[in-house]
């Protein structure tokens, strides 16, 4: 059933997991772990997808922290998120599902020796390192001043989409194609001639195929979009609304001092707005992840302002 041409947004959960975490997936995943984690070379030979996508699964809004796990050759685990929206403790949401990840193998009387590697990794639409002009980095446990490693267990792996900017003519590596794929497939109407190459990069246009997808699931990635932009806009709204009334009053004053006292207050508000949109999306965000209490805590909003969120959200 048709719905309309293009692709899914690879950035979305939604479109994420289906493209990377679905039964039909798994040279898709090899190849583009291969990509990103070891340069092109073939390290993983085979993988487990953990809990893969199942569209019965995919009804209503709840989100998916872990977009895909996997164990890869040489048992070690793969857990793998796209964010896009650079909500508070992101950074500490990383580290801590790497450790849990990590933590939850052993089933109890086993010994610490039974512990296998962990690699999360990373793909965010906003920059995490802004010093840092990289576009992949690895981040392992090292010695602070000697940079000696300390153990190789877990290992922490970010793609910053922001700071790809070859264009389509300017690919070069396989990770390059699959950087580009995630950030601009939404974009695209048809596959370009040089991204025919892997084979697999084509398997993951087809699936991304909107006019493949299910009215259901169409529904869900429709409202993902929405939630998305309404989450980017939410600050710049509040901002740009206390900006017309700072100089709305500013006006009706009639003075240089009350113009900009005006302008001042407006901004205040806006400001305060915004913030306000922002703790609530950031809130939703961690609907699941976190406890109300701690979410409260967090972001400032009252325990009732969280519960009400999260009515509206499995409503």
């Amino acid at each position: 059933m048709m719905w309309t041409t293009g692709f899914l947004n690879p950035k979305t959960d939604f479109a994420f997991k289906k493209i990377f975490g679905s039964h039909q997936s798994k040279g898709i995943l090899i190849n583009f772990l291969n990509a990103l984690l070891y340069d092109g070379q073939g390290i993983i030979q085979d993988l487990e997808i953990l809990d893969p996508y199942q569209a019965p699964q995919l009804q209503g809004m709840k989100d998916s922290f872990l977009d895909v796990k996997a164990v890869v050759t040489g048992n070690k685990t793969v857990i793998i998120e796209m964010q896009v929206l650079n909500v508070l403790g992101f950074e500490k949401r990383v580290l801590y599902n790497a450790a849990k990840a990590f933590s939850i193998q052993l089933e109890t009387g086993q010994g610490y020796a039974q512990l296998t590697p962990v690699i999360a990794l990373t793909i965010t639409d906003f920059e995490m390192f802004p010093n840092s002009s990289k576009v992949i980095s690895r981040y392992q446990l090292k010695e602070k001043e000697s940079f000696t490693t300390y153990s190789e267990d877990i290992e922490l792996v970010f793609v910053e989409l922001p700071k790809f900017t070859k264009s389509l003519e300017e690919l070069e590596t396989i990770a390059d194609k699959w950087i580009y794929f995630i950030k601009e497939a939404e974009q695209l109407k048809s596959v370009p001639d040089n991204l025919a190459e892997p084979s697999v990069l084509q398997q993951a246009f087809q699936i991304a195929e909107l006019s493949k997808l299910t009215r259901a699931e169409f529904d869900i990635f429709e409202r993902k979009q929405m939630f998305l932009q309404d989450s980017r806009n939410a600050v710049a709204k509040g901002i740009q609304q206390g900006l017309e009334q700072g100089l709305e009053q500013g006006l009706e004053q009639g003075l240089e001092q009350g113009l900009e006292q005006g302008l001042e207050q407006g901004l205040e508000q806006g400001l305060e707005q915004g913030r306000s949109q922002e703790r609530q999306a950031i809130a939703r965000s961690l609907l699941g992840l976190l406890s109300l209490e701690l979410i409260s805590e967090k972001t400032g909003l009252t325990l009732e302002q969280v519960q009400q969120l999260q009515n509206e959200q499995s409503g």
